[in-house]
């Protein structure tokens, strides 16, 4: 009858179809057994809906599938969970693959009431090679032994492109770099002290818990002063300070060397500064461009692609002036000025956005400042400094019809997006990778089965026999097992820049809020017209009912049989 009902689909004759599945399916449920054939037929006609178009009797047919389920012992599906686990029963929670080059949306806009384009320059209109970092690292390193006095021993150390992940918030007093969700939890597993994992229970000890309370949390821009004791490592620039920072305190804890934490969280941060500062990064990237950029010609059309359409384009960085301009030679083309109608160089962000006090100064082909008076910003010249408030008054570019594109969400979006009212677009490069292993087929299925345990937790906990209660405990450990195995697909240490275990991550939060659309590089623009709408998709609060969801898991949990709430039959029987 089954074959018989999938030709019906095959040669159009739907409702002949759908009668003779919904039959079979009532069938096998009122059997009252748990095999493989159910599942097989509740799929079966869970996808002739949606192949037909009725989306809402889909989910509706999964939903029943999942409260059919709920029927069942938690000793019942144990002993069949070879059946439940398989993809007839529950279906994939992505059945349609992610693109990684799509854009995605925090905020509905609409690109066709942007009249002006802005762009940060590192990590934004440029990329560097995975041998930026190792430079950086290698660099800090040898300033702190040359200038601060570190032992010549750490120079054994080398960088690991594969131990921390952005994001990141680090302890200085205690000297311990972590991961924390949006709520400020802990996320256990992801503490390291140097480069070793600091167990559970010690750092439950430490923190009195797993919550960081908000004093202790990195201030607004994600800093660690005025009495906040953690910083959090929000750009990429930051991944070769992080892990400098635990080699350095691994060899003192390996040596029994007594040191105080804030004086080399202190050394470490001014070293990576220097590099910035005193040239020696941008001398090297100079020299040797073709090893240290990667070149896209994505870059250049994008801003062809917006210049064409009459849209106006301006840079703000805080690079020097030969630097960036070497650099946009390579990517762009000598003429890459007469794109923008103003570029803003050692603009010095944030400070630029909130300091009404520093003027512009104009910087000559020579490189040399020059003290005439700003009363004008003229396309094709460079300007050094300045602040938000003059550009504003010298451009007229006000509020929602800018858009303005970043890597850094506190330096370059936050203060645009809570202030001025801009529109913000962050960029994101880690988020390729990510999609690209979301979209496995290893990951699709530990992540359904991952929901599925979630799921049969909370609805068989009220199933209080001793035979449940052990295989609710198996199902605990599985879960925590399987949420192990999920964060190391990501980085083996820290897991995804964007969830912890459950939650969405600290650094998620922020982006959500200060970011009204993100993506991995500016060439995702170059799939969307300058007209498109992004609309943020609707996603469920906790108490709707999510559609991909059972309806069992929006109703409290049924009274176990034989419980006080159970409902009581009638004197004279079913």
């Amino acid at each position: 009858m089954f074959f018989i009902g999938k030709f019906l689909k095959l040669i159009g004759k739907t409702k002949e179809a759908e009668g003779l599945f919904l039959n079979i399916e009532n069938m096998l449920a009122q059997s009252q057994a748990l095999t493989q054939v159910l599942p097989t037929v509740q799929n079966a006609t869970r996808e002739f809906y949606l192949e037909v178009g009725l989306t809402h009797e889909g989910f509706q047919c999964f939903q029943k599938a999942w409260s059919n389920l709920m029927e069942f012992s938690p000793g019942d599906i144990k002993d069949n969970q070879d059946v439940v686990r398989q993809k007839d029963l529950v279906p994939s929670i992505m059945n349609n693959l992610l693109n990684p080059d799509a854009i995605f949306s925090n905020n509905e806009m609409s690109l066709s009431d942007i009249e002006i384009y802005g762009f940060d320059y590192d990590y934004t209109l440029v990329f560097y090679s995975k041998h930026l970092h190792t430079l950086i690292f290698n660099a800090a390193r040898d300033l702190l032994i040359n200038e601060h006095r570190y032992p010549v021993e750490i120079r054994k150390y080398e960088y690991d492109p594969n131990f921390a992940i952005r994001g990141l918030h680090y302890d200085v007093q205690r000297a311990v770099l972590m991961k924390i969700d949006a709520f400020h939890y802990i996320q256990l597993g992801t503490v390291y002290r140097g480069l070793s994992v600091v167990p559970d229970e010690e750092v439950i000890e430490m923190y009195e818990g797993s919550h960081v309370p908000l004093e202790q949390m990195s201030d607004f821009y994600g800093k660690s002063s005025h009495g906040n004791t953690m910083k959090q490592f929000m750009d990429i620039f930051s991944l070769p300070e992080m892990s400098l920072l635990s080699c350095v305190n691994e060899y003192f804890l390996k040596n029994n060397i007594d040191y105080e934490p804030v004086h080399l969280y202190k050394d470490v941060k001014d070293s990576i500064r220097d590099v910035h500062i005193k040239g020696i990064m941008y001398r090297a990237i100079e020299a040797d461009i073709e090893k240290y950029i990667c070149y896209a010609e994505q870059t250049r059309a994008v801003l062809a692609k917006l210049a064409d359409h009459g849209k106006k384009m301006f840079l703000i960085t805080n690079s020097p002036s030969s630097f960036v301009d070497k650099g946009m030679r390579y990517i762009v083309g000598k003429d890459w000025r007469d794109l923008f109608d103003v570029v803003i160089v050692q603009a010095e962000k944030p400070n630029f956005f909130n300091d009404k006090r520093r003027p512009f100064r104009k910087v000559n082909e020579k490189g040399v400042l020059l003290w005439d008076k700003i009363h004008k910003l003229q396309k094709g010249q460079i300007y050094k400094q300045g602040n938000l408030y003059e550009f504003l008054k010298l451009t007229g570019w006000r509020g929602s019809k800018v858009l303005y594109f970043g890597d850094h969400i506190y330096s370059d979006l936050a203060d645009l997006t809570l202030k001025h009212g801009w529109r913000t677009g962050a960029i994101i490069p880690e988020l390729r990778s990510e999609l690209r292993i979301m979209n496995t087929e290893q990951y699709i299925q530990t992540m359904t089965w991952l929901q599925t345990l979630t799921g049969l937790l909370e609805q068989m906990q009220v199933h209080r026999d001793v035979e449940s209660q052990l295989v609710l405990q198996e199902w605990k450990k599985e879960r925590k097992e399987m949420r192990d195995m999920t964060k190391n697909f990501f980085n083996a240490q820290f897991g995804s820049l964007f969830r912890t275990d459950q939650n969405p991550t600290y650094f998620l939060r922020r982006l959500s809020r200060f970011a009204d659309i993100y993506m991995a590089s500016l060439s995702c623009l170059l799939s969307y017209d300058v007209s498109h709408t992004f609309y943020p998709r609707r996603t469920p609060l906790q108490h709707e009912l999510p559609a991909w969801s059972d309806g069992a898991r929006a109703r409290a949990p049924a009274p176990a049989p034989g419980s006080a709430c159970a409902p009581l039959r009638e004197a004279h029987g079913d």
